[in-house]
Parts: structure tokens; C-alpha cells; sequence
């Protein structure tokens, strides 16, 4: 029977969710912008009311209200767009993506919900929006609205890394109790890591295959289809990512936790030799012994921020080499997302966009462990 009624706002594909159910919480009515995403979401959870649209249109605002109304919502997670705020982002003063926030705090005054989960990206706690003609803080004003009828959690900022995520991932959770109710919601006690090591290192290795087609991947790794044929007996979405030689061959000359920025020869560059600038954590594998560093949209991409494979080194010749010189699987990304590995991802959804959509995801044990503290109240 389900202790919670909830509602998903700004719902992505409902990463958040993967194991509400499960512990008693049915999310029957969700809302997301984006049609895609609307779509993998409603597929994921068929008995759930997804309604697409623009939560700033006051047709689809009223629409969410409705039918969370009928279906007597008393709990809501709302998850809004961060990239105004993050530290990958530009951060304009005043984004009006910051602002979306409102018509959470708007929701939660229409439905008067028992119980409401608002998650962010720490910078919300330093962020300011523009509010009754005076400019403050997001926590102030979100306090300035909610103060009188909910009891907000002491501690707000948590790291994935935690509570059972194998992911660093800092996050800013409000935890919202409405005053009538006699619980105390704060985050559970902290949990051992979960080194990368531990979470994937027994997962086979694979080669990447190389933009220049499938004749050069195979000679420059003759092991490529064996890997290959290995990696989809564990997994479909545990395939050889796409990547040119060049920066392949970089990441063969970068050992585990370093970046080939400063690799003495094999450094990246441009055609002529330059040597291409770049942050040190861009082009850097992660470490073995530690908790994946934070998941971005951009964690297809060699380039990107500390999401190469910690690889093994391995002789050839001469040199020390290092193995999967490649960014994680999909089915890498999820374990470090603590998703569930039998979690039904649409055939249909394309490698970019499942990549863009887990990278903006929150970890769905950290959500998992932190309502679970709560229903224990309830129960």
C-alpha cells in the first residue's frame, strides 16, 4: 500500500524516482518541459500522469494542480533546472531558469503538501533573484514563503558519496515537513564509500571505437570485437563509446587519476603542436580509489570534466600504456548514478541524449535514503 502520494516536478526521465515505488512512494502525477523527456519518463512509469509543457504557462501550472488535487498529493519533489547555477555553467545574474523555483513554491501552496523534497546544485544557497521588488537569497526567500506552515531540515547540503553512491555529487536538499505533522525530517546517517574500484572494476574492459571506422579500430586494438562481444554479455548499454585517435591516444599515455594535459609528448594538441588549453580536470581520467568524481551532461566527451575510465596499464614494446581509453558506458554511468542496472531505458532514446539526461539527474539511492528516513517516522 503506498504511504505517499507524490508529485515530480521538473521531472527529467525520472532518475529521482527509480526507487520510490519500492519503498512506498507512488509518483502518480509528473510534469517536464521538454517532449523527449516527457516521453522516457511516462514509458519508465506507465501508471504516473506526465504532463509536458511549460509549468510557466498558467494552463499547464493549473493543469499540474488539477490533477494533483484528485489524486490527493501529499508529498512533492521538485527538482529545478540548475543551470543558472552551476559551477559548468554561466551563471548570469538574475538567469531567469533561477526563477523557476517560484512556481515550485507556488505548487506547494496550492496542494499544501504533508511533505516536499526541493533539490538544487549548491550555488543556490549564494544565488539571489529579484523578490517583492527587494533582491535575496534563493534560501531566503524560499523560508520568506514556506517558514509558516513547514519546518525546514537543519543541515541542507549532502554529498552523494554518503549514502550509497559511488558518485561525489554535492547537492543542496531542502527538506520541508508541513508544521501540523508531529515528524522531523534530516538526512540519515552517513554510509561507507563506494570506491570506483568497487562499484566498477570487475566490469570488463572495452576499447573505444574510433571515429575513423571500424578497420583502424581494429588495428590499432585487436581485441576491440572480443571486448566488444564481453562487454553486451553484461549489458546492452555497456558497448565501446565513440572517440577520434588522437585523443584516444592521448588517454593511452594518461595513468589512472591524472589528466593528459600534462602528459610530456602524448599532451593534447592542436594540428600544428599547440598544445590546447584546458582546465586540469578536462581530459583526466578518474581514480580507482575513489568515489566517481560529479557526472555532467557532457560525460561523452573525453574532453569534459575528470569522465575518462581509470584504465589499467599494460605493456607494449617498450612503453606503459593504459587500457580503456574511453569515457564510461552507459552502464557505467548508471551504476555511479545508483541507478538500477535493470532499469528500463526506451530503445528508442540515443546514447547523447540518455548521457545528457543521467548527467543531469539526481542519484536515485541518495533520494531513496534520505525519504526513507522519513517514512520510518510514518510507519
Amino acid at each position: 500500500m503506498s504511504k505517499l502520494k507524490g508529485l515530480s516536478l521538473f521531472a527529467n526521465v525520472g532518475i529521482a524516482e527509480a526507487y520510490l515505488k519500492s519503498i512506498g512512494v507512488d509518483i502518480l502525477v509528473a510534469n517536464e518541459l521538454d517532449p523527449e523527456r516527457a516521453k522516457f519518463y511516462q514509458e519508465v512509469y506507465k501508471d504516473s500522469k506526465m504532463i509536458c509543457g511549460d509549468i510557466t504557462d498558467k494552463k499547464v501550472f493549473d493543469e499540474v494542480i488539477k490533477e494533483s488535487q484528485e489524486r490527493n498529493i501529499d508529498f512533492i519533489i521538485a527538482t529545478p533546472p540548475c543551470q543558472g547555477m552551476s559551477e559548468a555553467g554561466l551563471r548570469l545574474e538574475f538567469d531567469e531558469r533561477n526563477y523557476l523555483i517560484t512556481y515550485a513554491i507556488e505548487a506547494i501552496h496550492a496542494l499544501k503538501p504533508k511533505f516536499v523534497l526541493l533539490e538544487n546544485v549548491p550555488k543556490q544557497l549564494t544565488t539571489k533573484i529579484k523578490y517583492n521588488n527587494e533582491i535575496i537569497l534563493i534560501p531566503e526567500y524560499i523560508k520568506k514563503e514556506l517558514s509558516h506552515d513547514y519546518n525546514f531540515n537543519k543541515e541542507t547540503l549532502i554529498m552523494a558519496k554518503d549514502y550509497g553512491v559511488p558518485q561525489l555529487r554535492e547537492r543542496n536538499i531542502f527538506l520541508l515537513v508541513r508544521k501540523d505533522l508531529p515528524y522531523i525530517w534530516e538526512f540519515p546517517e552517513k554510509q561507507k564509500e563506494i570506491t570506483l574500484k568497487e562499484a566498477i572494476g570487475e566490469i570488463p574492459s572495452l576499447d573505444p571505437l574510433l571515429r575513423e571506422g571500424l578497420e583502424e579500430t581494429k588495428k590499432r586494438f585487436p581485441d576491440y570485437e572480443k571486448k566488444r562481444e564481453n562487454g553486451l554479455k553484461v549489458s546492452k548499454w555497456h558497448k565501446p563509446p565513440i572517440h577520434s585517435w588522437k585523443q584516444v591516444e592521448w588517454m593511452m599515455h594518461t595513468p589512472s587519476g591524472k589528466s593528459a594535459i600534462y602528459n610530456e609528448v602524448f599532451y593534447p594538441q592542436k594540428p600544428d603542436g599547440t598544445p590546447i588549453k584546458a582546465h586540469h580536470n578536462n581530459y583526466r581520467r578518474l581514480k580507482w580509489d575513489m568515489p566517481c568524481r560529479t557526472i555532467t551532461q557532457n560525460n561523452g566527451v573525453i574532453s569534459s570534466l575528470a569522465c575518462v575510465h581509470p584504465g589499467r596499464p599494460y605493456t607494449m614494446g617498450t612503453e606503459t600504456l593504459y587500457s580503456d581509453p574511453r569515457v564510461l558506458t552507459i552502464y557505467e554511468l548508471m551504476i555511479v548514478t545508483s541507478l538500477p542496472i535493470d532499469w528500463p531505458i526506451p530503445n528508442w532514446a540515443n546514447e547523447s541524449f540518455i548521457r545528457k539526461v543521467i548527467g543531469e539527474g539526481i542519484p536515485s539511492n541518495l533520494v531513496k535514503v534520505i525519504v526513507q528516513n522519513l517514512l520510518k517516522q510514518i510507519e
